[in-house]
């Protein structure tokens, strides 16, 4: 009950408080657009940067998840390897016809 009591007072110290301030406040806006452009120019120099070293962060990212994924899995890449090496060097050339014609022979001596 006591609020609404003092609000008109409230109200009008607040209305003299803001005209008194006015008057600042108005020699203060020109600094706060001049403010307000310096940022955006400075955010417009900038910003390619941040991109870029975005970019690359997050390419970086992706190898180093790619390389941690991937390591694990050489042993057994090396042995497959192994094993196909071995069955390459084992398993006789197999000669197909080509086009219908004979595999090329060997001239003999």
């Amino acid at each position: 009950m006591f609020y609404l009591l003092t609000l008109p007072v409230k109200i009008f110290f607040c209305i003299l408080i803001a005209f008194l301030f006015l008057p600042f406040t108005l020699l203060i806006l020109p600094f706060f657009l001049l403010r307000l452009v310096i940022k955006a120019a400075l955010l417009i120099v900038v910003l390619p940067f941040a991109f870029m070293a975005a970019f690359i962060g997050i390419a970086i990212a992706f190898v180093a998840v790619f390389l941690a994924l991937l390591v694990p899995l050489l042993p057994m890449a090396f042995l497959v390897f192994c094993v196909w090496a071995l069955v390459q060097l084992a398993s006789r050339p197999s000669y197909t016809r080509v086009g219908g014609q004979a595999p090329p022979t060997l001239p003999s001596p």
